[in-house]
């Protein structure tokens, strides 16, 4: 019976290198020849959806944790940031001395001192992840098209990424947009690095869900893998949640199967393990 496979990208798909093992692409395009389906569930927009990963081949893409989904050239679902949201998010950000980078479809733009400033934090990041070569990690090595003298201006976000400089910042955005969907990233708890505002009432089990019932595939003929917190309501859904064993504890504690690291070749032998090739 043909599946439905949901790959997180960032620590499942690649490594936080923007490297992708040989066996991973093997492994996706073989199911794809068996007749699967295979789709990337990430919190990137499109346009960090960078040719190496697109040329791989799937079937659709779910992305901005779930405000966005595409099926091969058709856009099925978008939801963003209101105009006057993203307004008042890059204000709050500014007048607190935040620096940020907004993601949209069309591309990301970075705030003018955020390539400075997210020095430390990208290398503090690349490590956090077990990255080889963490010190020498910079925001243009994590963003090879980050933009950084763009119109910040915009009303196309699926949602605005900011360093903290304490998590005091993630607990008064929170505070400071109810209205909106406020998290944290890089690290656990108050130890993260970064907070992101985005669009409500959306996450990617409920995405993976709506594109389910739009093919009229079974959820018994799912299968989701990822490696982090957020990823957790689609491993969920699905009927196979598998996470990567360069995962967080969390994740891996409410998985059905556990396969082995991204550089460790973790997507191929799951694969392997559940018949997909």
């Amino acid at each position: 019976m043909p599946k439905c496979i949901f790959l997180d990208v960032d620590g499942t798909l690649t490594n936080y290198d923007n490297q992708i093992p040989l066996s991973a692409i093997q492994a996706i395009q073989t199911a794809r020849q068996n007749g699967h389906k295979v789709f990337t569930v990430t919190g990137r927009s499109k346009a960090e959806m960078y040719d190496e990963i697109l040329a791989i081949g799937f079937d659709g893409y779910i992305g901005g944790n779930g405000s966005y989904i595409e099926l091969g050239q058709d856009v099925l679902y978008e939801k963003c940031l209101s105009a006057v949201d993203s307004r008042a998010i890059r204000q709050w950000l500014d007048q607190r001395g935040l620096e940020y980078y907004i993601e949209s479809n069309h591309g990301l733009y970075a705030s003018p001192g955020f390539e400075k400033r997210g020095q430390s934090t990208m290398m503090a990041y690349a490590a956090y992840k077990g990255q080889d070569g963490a010190d020498q990690m910079t925001v243009r090595r994590a963003f090879p098209e980050m933009i950084f003298d763009g119109d910040l201006e915009r009303n196309d976000l699926n949602k605005v990424s900011f360093i903290l400089e304490s998590y005091q910042d993630y607990l008064d955005a929170k505070a400071a947009f109810p209205h909106l969907k406020v998290g944290t990233w890089g690290g656990q708890g108050e130890k993260a690095l970064f907070g992101d505002i985005g669009v409500a009432n959306i996450d990617k089990g409920q995405a993976v869900a709506f594109l389910l019932a739009y093919l009229g595939c079974s959820r018994q003929d799912s299968l989701a893998f990822g490696d982090a917190k957020i990823d957790i309501p689609m491993l969920d859904y699905c009927q196979v949640g598998v996470a990567m064993g360069s995962g967080g504890q969390e994740i891996k504690a409410m998985a059905d199967y556990v396969t082995d690291g991204v550089d460790q070749d973790g997507l191929y032998h799951a694969f392997k393990h559940f018949d997909l090739i």
